[in-house]
């Protein structure tokens, strides 16, 4: 479909007009599409405000419930052994819990002695290649229009503690339990393969101790405009633009694996089941780590609240191209009070949350100790994995940037980067070899 401003192309599968790239006259088109999806609702009988009600009242009884949670001392977030991850022996209360919250905290996942070594193997490979007299600054605005000061993050994706963290067998084992809580197979397709991921290369967080940060402002990752106006989001989000919250799943993957999304920045060419990073030093709650908002189905209400009569009709409260997806006291203040820390870390224990979830970065001043991560997510095997998967393996063979973040290609001329000849079988499989 060609992307004019106005679209007479509808979808043949969800019946709304549909743009696969980004409109020329992108105001015209969020016009037409709220008006096609507010028909589409009122077609169900019910109005967009009754939907928006619903969603409302489901929203106010969890955050309710996640207060009462805090209130009573107790961890909002799941937490999980890993122990317990290996054997299968994770309970059926606590495999329900992360089902409702979206989120949860694996202990111990790596011994503290491994996140250790990697963590000071890490500084061992930006000195010896001297990373910082050649450091040129943040190269991206991918955090632009949030209230953010720029958190430590290392544009270094082929060390040897990234890449045996990736295809350790622990972690595999983690991602495979955290896809199967997705619905895979549905609507007679197979969307994706649970049990096989696809090592999507991210950066590395290191935030020294003493440090003022100003964090990061609540948002989400799963995509743009695009989530209203490609057939595939369309799709994806195809009971609520029936105005059928009830059946409405944020786990079911239908539609997800190959939806199209428009380029920027801000573009994740993968589709993640959770995104989550690994500890590699202790990090107190306090201390300006992950918040989120612990209720996947809010995911519902993003979606639906730009159709409400007090939004312009050309906007979808603030999302646009090549930016992080707000979340905003103005549009979203229902969500306010639910947002969650984490639980206190150690080294080795990783964190993971569902890849709609609301989420920030807490400010924090005079940092007491470290704040180190390896950003790694669970990608699971599908179509679009599979496509992203071929140049994340060039550039791995290149030592160049993963065309998902900006060219900076540091790694190019280190000697002592992650080599071909150390994948395991896990690591060849991730990367399609």
């Amino acid at each position: 479909m060609t992307s004019t401003s106005t679209s007479t192309h509808r979808s043949e599968l969800s019946g709304l007009p549909h743009w696969e790239s980004l409109p020329e006259d992108l105001p015209a088109a969020i016009v037409e599409v709220k008006a096609a999806i507010r028909d589409r609702i009122a077609a169900s009988g019910r109005t967009v405000e009754e939907v928006v009600a619903e969603v409302e009242e489901f929203l106010r009884a969890e955050v309710a419930d996640i207060r009462a949670t805090r209130e009573r001392g107790e961890e909002v977030w799941p937490v999980i052994d890993y122990t317990d991850v290996e054997a299968g022996t994770v309970s059926e209360e606590t495999l329900a819990l992360v089902q409702r919250r979206g989120c949860a905290v694996i202990r111990r996942h790596f011994t503290r002695e491994q996140a250790e070594r990697w963590d000071a193997a890490i500084v061992d490979y930006v000195d010896g290649n001297h990373f910082f007299e050649n450091y040129a600054g943040p190269a991206d605005d991918f955090f632009g229009d949030l209230e953010a000061s720029k958190p430590e993050i290392y544009p270094v994706y082929w060390s040897s503690a990234q890449m045996e963290a990736r295809q350790h067998p622990r972690m595999a084992a983690v991602q495979s339990f955290l896809n199967a809580r997705w619905t895979s197979d549905g609507e007679g397709r197979s969307w994706f393969d649970p049990d096989r991921d696809s090592l999507y290369p991210d950066r590395i967080r290191r935030r020294p101790p003493g440090v003022d940060s100003g964090g990061l402002g609540t948002h989400s990752d799963p995509g743009t405009l695009d989530l209203w106006m490609t057939e595939g989001y369309q799709q994806t989000f195809r009971h609520l633009f029936a105005g059928d919250f009830a059946a409405y799943d944020p786990w079911d993957a239908a539609y997800r694996t190959e939806a199209a999304q428009y380029p920027g920045s801000t573009m994740c060419s993968a589709f993640r089941t959770f995104q989550g990073w690994t500890a590699l030093s202790e990090m107190a709650n306090d201390q300006g780590v992950l918040h989120t908002v612990p209720i996947p189905k809010a995911m519902a209400y993003l979606m639906l609240r730009p159709l409400l009569s007090d939004v312009a009709e050309d906007d979808m409260c603030g999302v646009k191209p090549n930016h992080t997806f707000p979340t905003t006291r103005r549009w979203h203040d229902l969500l306010t009070d639910a947002v969650s820390s984490i639980p206190s870390v150690q080294p080795g224990d990783s964190v993971w949350w569902h890849c709609d979830m609301v989420h920030s970065v807490a400010p924090v001043q005079q940092q007491q100790g470290w704040g180190n991560v390896m950003y790694i997510p669970a990608a699971p095997w599908c179509r679009k994995n599979e496509d992203y998967a071929g140049l994340v393996s060039e550039a791995f063979t290149s030592g160049r940037s993963p065309s998902d973040f900006p060219e900076e290609d540091y790694e190019v001329s280190w000697p002592d980067r992650f080599r071909p000849d150390q994948l395991n079988e896990i690591g060849r499989r991730g990367l399609g070899l």
